[in-house]
């Protein structure tokens, strides 16, 4: 027997969650004069780590100094990301961007 939802079509099950998330963390970037721009507390610069979730169709960025406890939001972050490869993709232009420094921010969805 076949399962069926309301609308007489056969049910599907669910998406598999570990399609739809993903995680990527850059340790120990020493940043570029001007470090990244954080919502909280601005500018931090140093020793830092970057942090990536893709999830909703989003790629949130954080920022740390590396072995701290407190993250902070990138400025500009979330940036949307439909699929796991720009997520990727825009986890590693952040990278780049804090190795450059200048107060670095989000890059866009384009990157």
């Amino acid at each position: 027997m076949t399962e069926q939802n309301q609308g007489g079509r056969q049910a599907q099950p669910p998406a598999d969650p570990r399609t739809s998330w993903a995680t990527w963390t850059t340790q120990s970037i020493i940043s570029g004069p001007g470090g990244v721009t954080t919502a909280e507390v601005g500018p931090i610069s140093g020793d830092l780590t970057v942090h990536t979730t893709w999830v909703d169709g989003e790629a949130r960025l954080t920022v740390q100094y590396t072995g701290a406890l407190d993250w902070y939001t990138v400025a500009g972050s979330p940036v949307p990301a439909a699929d796991e490869t720009t997520a990727r993709a825009i986890h590693q232009a952040m990278v780049n961007g804090v190795k450059t420094g200048r107060g670095a921010s989000a890059p866009s969805a384009g990157t």
